[in-house]
């Protein structure tokens, strides 16, 4: 009858909550108020480290000082893993496998517990008095134990359940906002505080793959970076190389064990590094940071995996996306932008100028005699002349002004933060450096005419600064050509 009414408390115990730590607790103190006995734990077999960790306990386990975790070739807990049965020391100091844990223990019973064929813990239960452990009580314990091993087993799957919940939630969540966003930076700067909020990382980066580079370009979280957005990894070198390389997840929880790790965060010692592949093509590499050893369990990583695939798809689709927006505001010849571009860089540097008080200057360029040349050398030579010439006010020009090939033989210029006797010797550097430039086929040099209009001097908006350039332009060109004018001495010639 003892034996059914154990059983039978053990059964309540279990159905009573999916909490594993409640539970526990609960069979433990069947355990204590039954057998009346005085110190046990629960220790479960963490399958990354391959050690006993101590779960839940009774008694002196809960005073128990030193690393928590039991190797599997130690104390008798770790042989009852190995021999897969109860391992019972009557006197523990004639048994060679006894390990310490607190002073006093005279006897030890460890029960591995087992789910289909696999160990998942270890019951260990000590007591103060020799043989305390007899072959009844260590048969009934025995018996309770597979009580235990349900609970764990039950426990576990109700929490991957709620964890999988969670985590096609946050697929999801991330599928529907990654999906509307077509603009890189915003997509990248929305995935990784989602990631970061989602699962249990301390730090989220998304490395792209630019040429032979794995480039900065996204990073959220709490940890120190030493690496900011932008910089590029040492090449072929790191987790996050390895993971490109092989396209594979890679995963490291004590990341000071790994030979050429390269540390991204000061504090980060666990590092999970996901491949981001779409249709084939390596774009770059998700990596998620931790600061804590043994962060990343192999049951996230298929969930993250499928993190990084509609992160890798939504990357590709703004590239794509990008890709086209830009060749539709690049000139197919030179390879300088479009006047479509020009129309709207226009008003957004008219705006910027306004709002910060800053200067523009608007440049109107025209080459001189074109069509003479069209006609003596042919439309090929004329197009090559274009593009020489489109490569040269590339090249003289700063990053921030905007080069655009208005139509035909026409080129528009936007200058930011420049005015007056500045812009004009913009202008007059690149009338120069045409008029002395090489141009293959042509015998004669090539030159150019040049209007200069300044905001907020010679107009308020596009259509009065364009038309002061354009009118500039006309008078350089009536006054012989090859020279620079600005809109307010074209109204004087």
């Amino acid at each position: 009858m003892e034996k059914f009414a154990i059983l039978y408390d053990a059964s309540q115990a279990v159905l009573s909550s999916f909490d594993l730590d409640e539970m526990l607790q609960r069979l433990l103190a069947i355990v204590h108020d039954r057998f009346q006995i005085k110190n046990g734990a629960v220790f479960l077999l963490d399958d990354e480290t391959q050690e006993l960790k101590l779960r839940s306990s009774f008694g002196r386990f809960r005073d128990r000082q030193g690393p928590q975790g039991i190797p599997l070739d130690k104390g008798l807990p770790g042989a009852a893993v190995r021999l897969r049965r109860p391992v019972n020391a009557g006197d523990v100091s004639q048994d060679p496998r006894y390990v310490r844990t607190f002073a006093g223990t005279r006897s030890q019973l460890a029960i591995p517990l087992i789910v289909r064929e696999n160990v998942v813990g270890v019951l260990d239960f000590q007591s103060e008095q020799l043989n305390f452990f007899s072959d009844e009580a260590t048969d009934l314990l025995t018996l309770f134990s597979t009580q235990v091993s349900v609970a764990i087993e039950g426990a576990r799957l109700y929490s991957l359940e709620r964890l999988r919940a969670v985590q096609l939630e946050t697929i999801n969540t991330l599928s529907k906002q990654t999906a509307s966003v077509l603009d890189l930076k915003e997509l990248l700067t929305k995935v990784c505080p989602l990631v970061v909020e989602s699962f249990s990382v301390d730090h989220v980066a998304i490395l792209l793959n630019e040429g032979d580079l794995l480039v900065v370009r996204a990073q959220h979280g709490k940890l120190t970076p030493l690496f900011t957005e932008g910089k590029h990894l040492p090449h072929g070198n790191g987790l996050c190389a390895r993971a490109l390389k092989t396209g594979k997840t890679v995963v490291e929880n004590d990341v000071g064990k790994v030979h050429g790790y390269i540390a991204g965060y000061a504090e980060a010692v666990s590092e999970m590094c996901l491949p981001l592949i779409a249709r084939g093509q390596p774009l770059g590499v998700l990596a998620l940071e931790s600061a804590t050893p043994g962060a990343f369990r192999s049951v996230d990583v298929r969930a993250l995996e499928s993190v990084a695939d509609i992160c890798a798809i939504a990357i590709q689709n703004a590239r794509y996306f990008e890709q086209t927006r830009h060749m539709a505001f690049v000139d197919g010849l030179t390879g300088v932008y479009n006047r479509r571009y020009f129309e709207q860089r226009i008003l957004e540097e008219l705006e910027r100028a306004a709002r910060y008080a800053g200067g523009l200057a608007v440049l109107m360029l025209d080459i001189d005699h074109f069509k003479r040349i069209n006609d003596e050398f042919g439309h090929l030579l004329g197009d090559e002349v274009l593009r020489q010439l489109s490569t040269i006010l590339t090249q003289q020009l700063r990053k921030v002004d905007v080069v655009c090939r208005y139509g035909g033989e026409e080129f528009s210029i936007l200058v930011p933060q420049t005015t007056g006797d500045h812009a004009v010797g913009v202008a007059e550097k690149l009338r120069k450096v045409i008029e002395d430039w090489n141009f293959p086929g042509v015998p004669s040099p090539v030159t150019v005419s040049i209007g200069v209009a300044d905001f907020p001097e010679n107009g308020a908006t596009r259509d009065e600064l364009v038309k002061a350039a354009d009118g500039a332009l006309y008078a350089a060109k009536q006054a012989g050509r090859n020279r620079v004018l600005t809109a307010s001495a074209s109204t004087r010639v």
